[in-house]
């Protein structure tokens, strides 16, 4: 009778056994049987759309590429096993030929023959009904953004009948084998058992363009951080514990003479919202005014309302009695916080009751001060985040209402999320990498988007100090604040860069290694001039307050870590942000268009606003499933770039034929700033109507030595067609071109002046 050892010894000999045949006679299901409980121990895997996924038939299978366990991960995923066509140079090892030669991968050795071979072998693969994968960006992300597809899949795709699936890997942004914080692997895991979402497109026929595949992967992406926006930190609890963390650390500034460091900051945010609480809002108080330049005190109260669960409407400081009513009626503000100080210079008659924060100073108690500096550093984070009720945030929770600039009518008031802006912050921090060493100058109003967004919520809580000034076209005193802070980050428009390249010195701009600009286009003189005076070159990025703001963005050099992939191409507002998808359609019927046509630009995303107050028609029309129409007339590049040509509201139909405004503008400003000292803008295109031709080009101008047949020959000169070309009486000297608060060109205020000038001149 054989012993308990011995018999223990025959059983480990037989397993040993029958996993060596396995190994040798059926490596596939020998690796997914080891694979398939490691990967469901480190990972809750779930698969989105499988049904999308054709159970026979030759398949290719085409995805983003986040980490270096992606083909694994979606091998464990997907019921079929699928071919992946790689880079043979990762497979070199012993472990990772076995492993290759399991699943059937073809491997793409240097060279075009070899090359060649690997694409006609995953070509047969698709005519004898297997399922090819292909990773089109041909390496890792950098940033998490989808970029250019490489055209390798339509060499694979000739002369076969196979469906093209798209497919997106979300949640291995984080992990140790994505280069999120900079690196691969040698870092911590953020999370302990992520969950990871294979999203399943619809089947694609063969012949579909790659731009459209590549759509069609990003919106998967958006889709998917739709479906995990829960997962974008509440932005109040975020930055109560970046505060804490930074301690004595300057924080905040302004140029008022105003600084906080973190902790400090925090304690006064706390206090003023215990203040609040009791001296000023009812309970059932949801939007609260706020009527502040960008400062240190701006920055307290706008966090101190997101951390009492309420939601602030920054109020559009440079309009009228009139508009500014008009946003208050709009959401039922009840309350407008502002200081006496900056209230003497408005000339506003305000429909809700004004607060006066230098007199609510005077009722923060001793108490509330003692219980402040308590909640900022002896009570652990999560138990201030139950006192606050901060965990009950939910991301739709609206955070805030911004207005839109009003350019063409009364400004409509946007809603949005916790989950909105936050998505906006992450965004920014995967861009441009802000950190601790960071400081950026807010001069962008809170009332902007971008100004609230980035320059308030992304400073505050990614790191960084930010710096604040109230005035954007102050180049002498931003240039102050610049060296006597060392600002790094500067966010602005080309107009205000122009001013800050004559008035500000180059030592004061010395420590600047971010500039991003936005609002209008960018011209190439100004990105030549800038670097050479300043040794920075700015870049562009693209938004709107409907999505939060920001779109894309070029990535500024210092902050690149490109690799086999460009992140930025002069001319273009950048790729798409990760999780934000654009496509391009014909204004007329809807139609996607191709690579490098111009079209409607829309977008999508987590970004994407709740709404416009009040207004559900127009929201349904601005959002069609899930997609937000820009107005904005755009291209996108072969490479995934976006290229901005012009807002639909800025083009006229003459003669049957779409005239860009901004083209013709572009030439006249040309001829007009050549040697000009004069930081505004000197002239602008709009149109009025015409009974013959439908539309006429108006040029409106300020003063300037250019004659009208000079600016009319300049234009000839650019090559523009006689058809752009305005006649001599429709170029119109003004006093000053209508401008709104924000330095962006007032549309409805231009055509209005242009309308009463052309008609007295036809009454005459």
């Amino acid at each position: 009778m054989l012993s308990p050892l011995t018999i223990t010894l025959l059983i480990i000999a037989v397993i040993i056994a029958i996993c060596v045949y396995m190994a040798y006679q059926h490596p596939r299901l020998f690796v997914r049987g080891i694979f398939r409980p490691i990967l469901g121990t480190l990972y809750r895997g779930r698969t989105v759309g499988l049904e999308n996924l054709p159970k026979e038939g030759g398949v290719m299978v085409v995805s983003n590429h986040v980490s270096w366990i992606d083909g694994i991960l979606i091998l464990w995923l997907l019921p079929r096993n699928v071919r992946f066509v790689v880079d043979g140079g990762n497979f070199k090892s012993r472990l990772g030929d076995y492993l290759g030669r399991a699943f059937d991968t073809i491997y793409m050795m240097g060279g075009p023959k070899a090359i060649g071979r690997a694409l006609r072998t995953a070509r047969e693969g698709l005519n004898n009904g297997d399922v090819i994968g292909i990773f089109a960006e041909g390496t890792i992300t950098r940033t998490g953004q989808v970029q250019a597809f490489r055209p390798g899949m339509t060499k694979i795709l000739q002369k076969t009948d196979a469906q093209v699936v798209p497919v997106y890997l979300e949640g291995l942004w984080g992990s140790i084998f994505s280069f999120s914080g900079g690196r691969f692997f040698k870092k911590w895991p953020n999370k302990i058992r992520r969950t990871v979402t294979l999203y399943v497109g619809e089947p694609l026929p063969p012949d579909t363009p790659i731009s459209t595949i590549r759509t069609r992967v990003q919106a998967l992406g958006s889709q998917a951080q739709i479906d995990n926006r829960r997962e974008f930190p509440v932005l109040a609890r975020r930055v109560l514990k970046q505060w804490r963390r930074r301690g004595k650390r300057l924080q905040a500034a302004d140029s008022l003479g105003i600084e906080a460091g973190g902790r400090t900051l925090l304690i006064r945010t706390l206090a003023l919202r215990r203040c609040l609480r009791r001296e000023v809002f009812t309970d059932d108080e949801q939007f609260v005014g706020v009527l502040l330049p960008p400062s240190v005190g701006a920055v307290a109260v706008n966090v101190a309302l997101a951390a009492d669960r309420r939601v602030s409407a920054n109020l559009n400081y440079t309009v009228t009695s009139e508009v500014m009513n008009h946003c208050i009626h709009d959401v039922g503000v009840k309350h407008v916080l502002t200081s006496d100080r900056f209230m003497e210079k408005l000339d506003l008659d305000l429909d809700a009751e004004v607060v006066s924060l230098d007199e609510l100073k005077k009722k923060v108690s001793t108490l509330d001060k003692i219980i402040a500096a308590l909640q900022a550093t002896v009570v652990p984070s999560w138990l201030l985040d139950w006192i606050l009720g901060l965990n009950k945030v939910k991301s739709d929770d609206l955070l805030t209402v911004i207005f839109t600039s009003g350019s063409t009518g009364m400004p409509k008031g946007v809603l949005l999320s916790n989950a909105n802006v936050s998505h906006n912050v992450d965004a920014v921090q995967r861009a441009i990498r802000l950190d601790q060493e960071d400081v950026v100058i807010g001069i962008l109003p809170f009332f902007h988007s971008f100004g609230y967004a980035v320059t308030l919520w992304a400073a505050q809580t990614l790191g960084p100090a930010g710096v604040y000034h109230f005035n954007p076209l102050d180049s002498k005193q931003i240039g102050k604040l610049s060296e006597k802070y060392k600002a790094t980050v500067l966010l602005g428009t080309p107009t205000f860069l122009r001013g800050y390249l004559r008035r500000v010195t180059v030592e004061q701009f010395k420590t600047l290694d971010v500039v991003v600009v936005g609002a209008e286009k960018m011209p190439l003189d100004l990105f030549d001039a800038f670097e050479k005076k300043f040794g920075v070159r700015p870049v562009e990025g693209y938004g709107t307050t409907e999505m939060s703001p920001l779109v894309s963005v070029n990535i500024p050099m210092s902050r690149s870590q490109a690799k086999y992939q460009p992140d930025r191409v002069e001319g273009s507002v950048g790729r798409p942000l990760p999780g934000i998808s654009a496509k391009i359609v014909s204004p007329d019927d809807g139609s996607e268009l191709s690579t490098g046509e111009d079209g409607m630009l829309l977008v999508t995303g987590p970004n994407v606003m709740r709404g416009y107050a009040g207004q559900k028609e127009l929201t349904e029309k601005a959002v069609v499933d899930g997609w937000y129409s820009t107005g904005d007339i755009a291209h996108i590049d072969a490479d995934g770039f976006l290229h901005i040509t012009g807002r639909l509201s800025r083009f006229s139909k003459i003669g049957g034929e779409m005239v860009p405004h901004l083209k013709i503008e572009e030439e006249i400003a040309k001829m007009l700033c050549e040697g000009d000292e004069d930081d505004q803008l000197r002239a602008c295109v709009t149109a009025v109507p015409d009974e013959k031709k439908g539309e006429r080009i108006i040029v409106l101008h300020k003063h300037t030595a250019v004659s009208v047949d000079e600016m009319r020959e300049g234009l000839r000169a650019a090559g523009l067609p006689n058809l752009f070309i305005p006649g001599t009486d429709s170029f119109i000297e003004v006093d000053e071109i209508p401008l709104l608060g924000t330095g962006k060109l007032d549309l409805k205020g231009a055509k209005d002046l242009a309308l009463e000038r052309t008609s007295k001149a036809t009454a005459k």
